[in-house]
């Protein structure tokens, strides 16, 4: 997760979901927890139920505890079920959509691009991947940026195979650029995680 110094394919076993495209093969090899006792069978309190979910919509987003909790609280007064709420504010984070438009492979990469200056929204450059989307803006990937190798890679499809873009965006690769057409739909985002659970932890 953010600032995370454990390796990335650990945790995507600890928590059961795969965050990175090399941590697939991994988790497929190895689909339960790492360490010697991860094998064995665990009794788990309804606590560690919430907390685990809680902990693997945090990581497939990178964030903090705290960007975690306030995404949380900004969810509670929108309209709606608080829960997909949430996904909705964690998916409209610039960082998320610019992996989700395949412009980077993992939101590691995506995070690490906003932050050095190579996006822009609405013709202005970006650098924090917090950035609220809002339906209409458009993102470009800068001009002096767009002859790096991971943009290249982008420009040619070498993320496709990461995920079907999703239909709230509208994506040219060949431009490097897409906008958020719409709100996202909890059934359209493609993270794991029952949400409710997510809800029920921070409302205990």
């Amino acid at each position: 997760m953010a600032n995370q110094k454990r390796p990335k394919v650990k945790i995507a076993r600890a928590l059961g979901v795969p965050l990175t495209p090399k941590s697939v093969k991994y988790f497929e090899a190895r689909p339960y927890p790492p360490g010697q006792h991860g094998r064995g069978r665990k009794q788990n309190s309804d606590y560690k139920v919430r907390l685990v979910e809680k902990q693997r919509l945090r990581a497939q987003y990178d964030l903090s505890e705290k960007q975690m909790a306030r995404a949380f609280d900004r969810a509670k007064k929108a309209e709606g079920k608080t829960g997909e709420a949430l996904v909705a504010e964690l998916e409209t984070r610039l960082d998320a959509l610019v992996l989700r438009s395949g412009i980077a492979r993992t939101i590691y990469q995506a995070r690490q691009m906003v932050v050095h200056g190579h996006i822009e929204v609405n013709g202005g450059k970006v650098n924090k991947p917090s950035f609220q989307m809002k339906p209409g803006f458009v993102v470009t990937v800068r001009e002096r940026s767009k002859e790096k190798v991971p943009f290249q890679v982008a420009r040619e499809g070498g993320n496709a195979g990461e995920g079907q873009t999703p239909k709230y965006l509208e994506v040219n690769l060949k431009a490097l650029a897409f906008r958020l057409d719409r709100a996202p739909q909890r059934k359209e985002v493609p993270v794991i995680c029952d949400e409710q659970l997510v809800v029920e932890y921070y409302s205990r």
